[in-house]
């Protein structure tokens, strides 16, 4: 906001401006008056305290003159706080009614601290919207996810009541894994709570990191070797880097989970390197890639790429964004590009 425009310089302006113009009417204006009378009519100057009949018409016209031009200013300036002021009013009644989309009127004599009023509420109002917008979409996210294991759950387990199936390690192998299902959910959703509440903490520390990622390594080599990808890590053992080394073993769980349900069996090349301050953990898989628009996204709760093939091979759609929080939460970034072999590169990078 400039100083020109502030509501306060227009008030004095204002009223600076009314009073030299009712100065100058009733003296320089009383000047010319009585100059005039006296050189044209001058026996209609009263010689007492009483004023004559042609005074009193001039101090009439003087006090309506003035009465005028403060009308005038109050117009003008009631105009330019007033009614962007009632208009805020107005909306604000309407979002306390729930009418989240009210939005204030820009009145083209709104200038200063009114402008910036109007502006700064259609602003809250916007983001209040798209706050109750996203809340509507995380809770029929959620209730989606959450569905499908529970129905399953609830399904074998009234068979198993009904005698409609018999209990068998392979039924409770499935049963167990709904349930771990479930877990990842739950977990992953209370990451990007905390995150989303500034309370994810990290126990940060200088730690060898690849014997954390090896672990993380030989759980997942059989799921992956299973389905067809060929694990190639490629992990400074002797780095030493800054972190909170569970989390950043979940930012890789999650990262090889995404590969299991999107991406094309091939090679799967897991690093952890330094890039000058930075360390950076990356899987690159050989496609099926993402477009470049949707690249920017996919790390946000509940994106996928391809909702088609999200929901043949399922996953929660949460993967992406916890290993987001824990890279920010490191003060870190993670992104998505594309690689040589044309699939995509998924990393995570943070000082260390």
């Amino acid at each position: 906001m400039t100083p020109s425009h502030s509501l306060r310089r227009q008030l004095i302006q204002s009223l600076v401006v009314m009073a030299l113009g009712i100065i100058l009417i009733s003296v320089f204006g009383s000047y010319a008056f009585y100059a005039l009378a006296l050189a044209y009519l001058p026996g209609s100057i009263s010689d007492t305290w009483i004023p004559s009949q042609v005074e009193t018409v001039w101090i009439v016209c003087t006090v309506v003159a003035a009465l005028a031009m403060a009308v005038f200013v109050a117009i003008r300036l009631s105009r330019r706080i007033l009614t962007p002021l009632n208009s805020v009013a107005h909306s604000l009644r309407e979002v306390a009614q729930g009418k989240l989309d009210a939005r204030a009127v820009m009145d083209a004599q709104a200038q200063g601290e009114t402008a910036q009023l109007v502006s700064d509420f259609n602003t809250m109002a916007e983001r209040l919207q798209g706050m109750s917008s996203e809340r509507e979409f995380w809770n029929a996210a959620i209730a989606h996810e959450l569905r499908t294991p529970v129905t399953i759950l609830r399904g074998r387990l009234q068979g198993l009541v009904d005698g409609v199936f018999s209990p068998s390690s392979q039924l409770f192998d499935g049963l167990l894994r709904q349930v771990e299902g479930l877990n990842r959910l739950i977990e992953d959703l209370r990451v990007l709570s905390l995150k989303e509440s500034g309370h994810l903490e990290l126990q940060r520390g200088r730690h060898p990191l690849a014997e954390e990622l090896d672990s993380v390594l030989q759980v997942f080599s059989p799921r992956l070797s299973a389905q067809g990808f060929t694990l190639h890590p490629a992990i400074d053992a002797s780095l030493q880097v800054d972190c909170d080394p569970v989390r950043i073993r979940q930012a890789l769980m999650a990262l090889l989970e995404n590969a299991l349900q999107h991406a094309t069996p091939g090679r799967l090349t897991v690093r952890l390197e330094q890039a000058g301050e930075l360390c950076q953990l990356s899987v690159e898989d050989q496609g099926p890639g993402l477009p470049a628009e949707l690249a920017a996204s996919v790390f946000e709760a509940f994106r996928r790429g391809d909702p088609s093939r999200s929901n043949k091979t399922g996953g929660s759609g949460l993967g992406l964004a916890v290993v987001k929080a824990i890279a920010e939460a490191h003060g870190g970034q993670a992104y998505c590009q594309t690689s040589d072999q044309g699939g995509s590169i998924f990393v995570i990078a943070w000082p260390g």
